[in-house]
């Protein structure tokens, strides 16, 4: 059982205060009779809420892109600031997520959810998804490091190798890399297993989605097409 407010709250109805106003208005109905309080409880898997005859279906699931800038953390519980602030106030009520998580110093693609669905299939540890990273390093990446990172190095947890790898520039200090694995800060200690330091790293492609058009710290609620996509496994 829940608040009324609550489950319209979860509807994407509005915030408290305008949820509290459209109470007042009389535009809300639970089975079928008009009701002002907010206070009522009611069971959202029976009761029937509409707003303006329109029914509503409890909390609405939603996946959010954001192509997330450095210096925000990504745990939700740290202190400031974190991904979370760059979120407008208004979605508070979607209870959304990060999924997975970018380092303060590491830019680009991060989705956040409160679809179960969703977070389950991109965070299931026999589901590894590609990734792709723009990477700038202190100096040149030599060829033979590129092959050797391509035919995999060996760090204190084990081995790592990259499925594809690329200069993306003529001074060859920027390199685009694919790799599956999720391990913790592994583009980071790859490079640095191998003397370098690095500079910038943006993520710019995760299980099929793109940020492709999305300005840093801009956020986008994904397609209905992409959500499918993620929860069919259908990215790689």
């Amino acid at each position: 059982m829940i608040r009324l407010d609550k489950f319209l709250c979860d509807s994407g109805a509005g915030t408290r205060s305008q949820v509290k106003g459209l109470l007042k208005a009389g535009r809300v109905t639970v089975n079928g009779a008009t009701e002002t309080d907010g206070s009522r409880k009611l069971d959202p898997q029976t009761a029937e809420v509409t707003l303006d005859g329109k029914t509503l279906g409890g909390r609405q699931r939603a996946v959010v892109m954001m192509n997330k800038p450095q210096g925000y953390v990504t745990a939700t519980e740290d202190r400031g600031p974190t991904v979370m602030d760059l979120l407008p106030e208004e979605m508070a009520h979607l209870d959304l997520k990060p999924v997975g998580r970018l380092d303060k110093a590491t830019e680009g693609l991060l989705l956040f959810t409160n679809d179960g669905d969703v977070a389950s299939q991109l965070t299931h540890p026999s589901l590894e998804k590609k990734k792709i990273y723009q990477v700038t390093l202190d100096k040149p990446l030599t060829r033979a490091d590129m092959e050797r990172i391509a035919e995999g190095v060996t760090l204190e947890d084990g081995e790592v190798y990259a499925d594809e790898i690329a200069y993306a520039s003529e001074n060859k200090k920027e390199v685009g890399i694919e790799i599956h694995s999720g391990r913790n800060r592994i583009v980071r200690r790859i490079f640095e297993h191998l003397g370098y330091s690095v500079q910038k790293l943006d993520r710019v492609y995760y299980a099929g989605i793109t940020k492709k058009n999305l300005k840093r710290g801009a956020w986008r609620f994904l397609t209905r097409e992409e959500v499918e996509r993620l929860k069919s496994g259908r990215y790689e």
